[in-house]
């Protein structure tokens, strides 16, 4: 008898894509067909200040993807340039959720990395006069800064001279002035239609200590600035990022083009001399749409709100959509790549449903996952023309539509569960289980009767009390013998107790994030999205490796917690029913 290989989802890197076109795929042809480009380089810049979310899968997928497509190397860069928010914790998620989507990074990179670089660049913008210290506070330089409507103002300190701007950027550099004190802003045009053009700030003062630099640096370089030229400095030949940065692409295009890299080696020569070889080169920013799901949220602030408040049990909850969390609930990595495939790349932002995220987890668990039976609400089932000591193994398939999974043995005894709605004392029209006096297929073995009820003092039925057609046994002269419903059960004398929990989406409503009702975001955090129950299953199930996935036949589908499950105390989380159930309420 053979069995299915219990062992948890495999991290192995995911084999290109073949054939997919878009938009972005397409500039890369057309930049390899001219010559432009010869290799392919591509990163994943996440900022270490939270764990990655379904959003990110995206990115994380479409950036390795077509470094992977076009033979080249995609980087996994930590862009760590605002200390106090960022941890190591979050540094080590981050590789590990990487990892677990199925990809490898060529280089493991950071910001910090090229600070010495980002600060020479940065003398070179002022010695070049593009550069200027700044006195304005933070609402000084709001109010300069003009509105959509109306061009901003010049900084009372913007003419100052080369030198004077030398001295007090290098005074920063030492520590002499306060956090606030000053800015370094580029100078570009305080009237310019695109806001980010407006003397965008540089570098800012903070005298706080860095996970990796500890305390060698009091001011630290602001995204903008620190992002393009760390692609430049890896030779990133696309910078492929969401639509939010498509207004950030001309200051993108601004600083690699001011610093000009590739022509000023002393810039990152040090940079040579620590071991890193990749010649600067000059990228080119690509934004695509990101990915948005309905009954969900993405803010790294909010979901933090939601750990922090105690609303989940943690970054890894299941009902997150880190993707720690939908790992711990049981969605595959294929299911994501999966659903990242069929959404494609785009420039059009929409709101895709959740229900074709969970199609996808069903499709891949449908194929991949074996079979068993549980029972999460149990009601007793007595078979009375059995011996009170019957007991008995059934070879049951581990997967019906796909025989290498093998088979298993199932213990039969005259005792069993099932579940409590498969049987109704007064059951509704086109009720196909069991009744009163009524029929029903056990799963694998026959067709029992109920006969009698039993119940507890306040009515509540207790134990149904059956009697067995042998006739209808496998093997038997009736085995072929018609009734409506088939119903699964677990022996009472063979089933482990289990501690099943069962999630649902974290949100009741489609746009929690959209408060047109007058209600905050968490008033719409669905209080059905966790109940724990006492369930029972057959033996082959409770033995389950942590992140072994099954079909718990006709309930949905189930992973063994990757944390708590141990064979002896087993803890199952359902990852998704056998069908959408929203769909029927309207969601």
């Amino acid at each position: 008898m053979s069995t299915e290989n219990p062992t948890a989802e495999s991290t192995t890197t995911v084999a290109p894509a073949e054939g997919q076109r878009d938009f972005v795929r397409q500039i890369i042809r057309d930049d390899l067909a001219t010559g432009k480009h010869h290799a392919i380089r591509t990163r994943f810049p996440p900022e270490p200040n939270g764990y990655l979310h379904i959003g990110h899968a995206k990115a994380i997928c479409l950036n390795f993807g077509i470094a992977a497509e076009f033979t080249g190397w995609c980087n996994l860069r930590l862009d760590d340039t605002n200390p106090g928010k960022e941890d190591p914790e979050f540094v080590e998620g981050i590789k590990d959720d990487v990892r677990w989507l199925g990809y490898d990074w060529h280089d493991l990179r950071h910001a910090s990395d090229y600070f010495e670089v980002f600060y020479r660049a940065a003398v070179k913008l002022i010695e070049d006069g593009v550069a200027y210290v700044d006195d304005l506070n933070a609402d000084e330089m709001r109010e300069y800064r003009g509105t959509l409507t109306s061009p901003g103002r010049h900084s009372p300190y913007r003419d100052r001279s080369v030198e004077e701007n030398l001295d007090l950027f290098r005074r920063m550099r030492e520590g002499e002035f306060a956090d606030g004190a000053k800015t370094l802003r580029a100078k570009i045009d305080m009237s310019a239609g695109n806001i980010n053009m407006r003397d965008p700030a540089i570098y800012r003062i903070r005298k706080i200590a860095h996970q990796n630099t500890g305390d060698a640096w009091p001011i630290y370089p602001m995204y903008d600035y620190a992002h393009c030229l760390s692609d430049a400095l890896e030779g990133i030949t696309h910078s492929l990022c969401t639509l939010e940065f498509e207004d950030h692409r001309p200051l993108y295009d601004w600083f690699v083009d001011k610093v000009d890299l590739p022509n000023h080696p002393e810039l990152w020569k040090h940079l040579h001399d620590a071991g890193f070889r990749t010649e600067p080169a000059k990228p080119r920013q690509i934004e695509f749409s990101r990915l948005n799901l309905s009954y969900s949220i993405t803010s790294k602030r909010k979901l933090a709100q939601l750990v922090n408040e105690g609303l989940v049990d943690g970054w890894d909850d299941p009902r997150m959509n880190t993707l720690r969390g939908l790992r711990r609930r049981g969605f595959t990595a294929a299911a994501i790549r999966l659903l990242i495939e069929r959404l494609g790349v785009s420039k059009q932002n929409s709101v895709i449903d959740y229900a074709i995220f969970e199609n996808c987890v069903r499709e891949d668990l449908d194929a991949s996952a074996a079979r068993r039976m549980a029972v999460l609400d149990p009601l007793k089932l007595v078979i009375t023309n059995l011996p009170e000591n019957h007991e008995e193994s059934l070879v049951f398939s581990n997967h019906p539509k796909d025989e290498s999974f093998g088979t298993r043995e199932v213990p039969f005894s005259r005792e069993l569960w099932i579940e409590r709605d498969d049987f109704a004392e007064v059951p509704p029209k086109g009720f196909h289980r069991l009744k009163p006096e009524g029929e029903v297929r056990l799963r694998g073995v026959g067709i029992v009767k109920c006969e009698e009820l039993v119940k507890d003092a306040a009515g509540a039925v207790i134990e149904l009390r059956c009697t067995l057609d042998l006739e209808s046994r496998h093997g038997m002269p009736g085995a072929d013998r018609k009734v409506k419903g088939t119903i699964h059960w677990v022996s009472a004398r063979h089933g482990v107790a289990t501690e099943v929990r069962v999630y649902d989406r974290l949100f009741n409503v489609a746009a929690p994030d959209d408060e047109s009702d007058g209600k905050s975001w968490i008033e719409h955090i669905n209080p059905d999205a966790k109940r724990v129950v006492q369930a029972w299953l057959e033996p082959a199930a409770s033995i389950a490796v942590p992140e072994q996935r099954f079909q718990f036949e006709r309930l949905g589908y189930f992973v063994a917690d990757r944390l708590e499950h141990h064979a002896d105390k087993p803890v199952f989380n359902r990852t998704v029913t056998l069908r959408d159930t929203w769909a029927k309420q309207g969601g």
